[in-house]
């Protein structure tokens, strides 16, 4: 019974700080309309606090589905690539294992009621897999929401550390383009070989998993619980 009332309050805490502290609700509705500029802003105002209600926005995502690159476009953009890679990476792992025990504990229905139908068969025709090339690869299709897959993975009983693992590899290669990219917006530079690596890298992700999730399409989608390690 612990388990279910720490998520509980987790969740309790983040809708009261959505609600309560300003700064992190104006944010939530920046990256729900995909407002970087507007979310700079209002990182900017807060100073060193801006870090933490970045981290809480991330957080928030457990259960709000927005964008992740514009939360990672706006960190780079604030705080540098150096200083912005490390802290959304432990913010996003934090918020991915939140998303994983909300679906262990609340199963299927909560994600259909988060996300819709399509993108949840989507999410289990991943999951389904069971593979770590599978898991991979639900990081990086752009049309599968981050936590989706925890929920569905959660739901699966997908073994946790596989899950973590896999979340953390899985999302370092997008989450550190768009990073670089949200660094470089203030001062963009063609001449800059790090600015053409990192669209590359988010050109080659997208074109790879748009294959992907094409192929997944035409299988059915059967999520069996998993019990190996």
């Amino acid at each position: 019974m612990r388990a279910p009332v720490a998520i509980l309050a987790a969740l309790a805490l983040l809708a009261v700080g959505v609600v309560v502290v300003d700064p992190l609700g104006e944010a939530v509705g920046y990256a729900l309309r995909g407002d970087i500029d507007g979310l700079r802003t209002e990182l900017r105002g807060l100073g060193v606090a801006g870090a933490a209600i970045l981290a809480a926005l991330i957080l928030v995502h457990s259960v709000v589905l927005f964008p992740a690159e514009i939360a990672n476009t706006a960190a780079g953009l604030m705080y540098g690539f150096a200083v912005a890679l490390p802290l959304v990476m432990a913010a996003w792992t934090v918020s991915l294992l939140l998303a994983y025990a909300l679906g262990a504990v609340a199963g299927r229905p909560m994600a259909l009621r988060l996300a819709g139908e399509r993108r949840v068969e989507l999410a289990e025709r991943v999951v389904a897999r069971g593979g770590v090339p599978a898991l991979l690869l639900a990081r990086l299709v752009p049309f599968v929401p981050m936590s989706l897959v925890g929920y569905v993975a959660g739901a699966a009983r997908v073994p946790l550390w596989r899950y973590t693992w896999t979340t953390v590899i899985g999302i370092l290669p997008i989450t550190a383009a768009a990073t670089y990219l949200g660094q470089s917006l203030d001062d963009f530079s063609l001449s800059d070989p790090f600015v053409w690596l990192a669209t590359g890298v988010l050109v080659l992700l997208v074109a790879t998993t748009l294959v992907g999730a094409r192929r997944l399409g035409r299988t059915p989608p059967r999520v069996r619980r998993s019990a190996d390690p």
